[in-house]
């Protein structure tokens, strides 16, 4: 998959937990930075939507496996019968 992050395209091809990782990076980050420069500063504004985006890639890559699991189970089920 591939995405557009501000200014970056990227191409989805890691593991579930590289990308929870890179969100418990983000957020880390966002919490430290907003406790420098406050939450409407514009650095802590755009960690925060740089996030956002990564949480959303998150929950559609996980719900495109959930929906490809559920279309597996599906097709065992009917060769079964």
């Amino acid at each position: 998959m591939v995405y557009r992050i501000g200014d970056e395209t990227i191409m989805i091809l890691i593991k579930d937990d590289k990308l929870e990782h890179k969100i418990y990076q983000l957020r880390k980050e966002l919490i430290q930075i907003a406790e420098k420069t406050g939450l409407n500063s514009p650095d802590t504004i755009c960690y925060s939507q740089k996030l956002d985006q990564f949480i959303t890639i998150y929950q559609k890559t996980s719900l495109l496996k959930k929906r490809k699991l559920k279309y597996v189970v599906r097709e065992m089920n009917s060769v079964k019968n």
